[in-house]
C-alpha cells in the first residue's frame, strides 16, 4: 500500500514538473508571437479598453494625458489549476497613437483554481521609464522595473498629483473567479507585427 502512493506521489511530482517545463517552454518559444490578433484587432479592443477605464475612473483622462505613454492590455486572461498561466496582447500609445505592440505572459505554480479576465494599463509616468521599457527585447515587472498597482473602484477618483512612481498599473473589469491582481514576474515583450 505504501509503495502504490510512494509511486502515485512520485508520477504527481514527475507530472507536474514535465507541466511547468512545458508552459515555460510555451513561454520562451512563442515570446512577441501575436497569435494570429492583427494590430486592427488589437487596437480595437485597446480602444474598448480606454473607454471602460475612463469610465471606471473619474480623472481616468486626466492620468492618461499627464502619462509620457500607455500600455493598454485588454482582456488578459489568467486560468490555473495549481499551475496558472496568463496571456494578453495589447497596444503602447504616446501621445494617444499607438507606436508598438506587446503581449504579457506570466506563469505560477501553487495552491490555485480558476480563471479571470481583466483589464490593465501601465502608465509610464516619466520619459526615463518609458524610455526603459521599450529599450528592451522583454521586460519583468518587479525585474527590470517596479510597478506600482493602484486598486480602484468603479467611479472612484485617483489624485494622479500625489503618484510620484515612474510606472503605476491600474487593473480594472475584472471577471472571473480568482482574486489575484498582481502583476510582480509579468513578461512584456515587444510583438513583430509583421510574421
Amino acid at each position: 500500500m505504501k509503495m502504490r502512493s510512494l509511486n502515485s506521489t512520485r508520477q504527481f511530482t514527475n507530472t507536474l514538473y514535465l507541466t511547468v517545463f512545458t508552459l515555460l517552454l510555451f513561454g520562451i518559444s512563442f515570446r512577441g508571437q501575436s497569435f494570429g490578433a492583427t494590430a486592427k484587432e488589437i487596437d480595437a479592443s485597446a480602444d474598448a479598453a480606454l473607454d471602460r477605464f475612463y469610465q471606471q475612473v473619474k480623472n481616468g483622462k486626466e492620468i492618461a494625458q499627464n502619462a509620457k505613454g500607455l500600455l493598454v492590455l485588454p482582456n488578459v486572461k489568467k486560468g490555473a489549476f495549481i499551475i496558472g498561466g496568463e496571456y494578453g496582447q495589447g497596444a503602447l500609445r504616446i501621445g494617444g497613437k499607438t507606436v508598438d505592440y506587446y503581449n504579457i505572459i506570466s506563469g505560477s505554480v501553487g495552491f490555485q483554481i480558476g480563471g479571470q479576465a481583466k483589464d490593465v494599463i501601465l502608465a509610464f509616468m516619466t520619459e526615463a521609464a518609458l524610455n526603459d521599457f521599450r529599450a528592451g527585447k522583454g521586460w519583468e515587472a518587479g525585474v527590470d522595473g517596479n510597478v506600482a498597482l493602484i486598486t480602484v473602484g468603479a467611479g472612484e477618483r485617483v489624485d494622479f498629483t500625489r503618484i510620484n512612481e515612474p510606472i503605476v498599473g491600474f487593473v480594472f473589469d475584472v471577471k472571473g473567479l480568482m482574486a489575484d491582481i498582481s502583476l510582480k514576474g509579468a513578461k512584456f515583450t515587444k510583438l513583430d507585427m509583421s510574421k
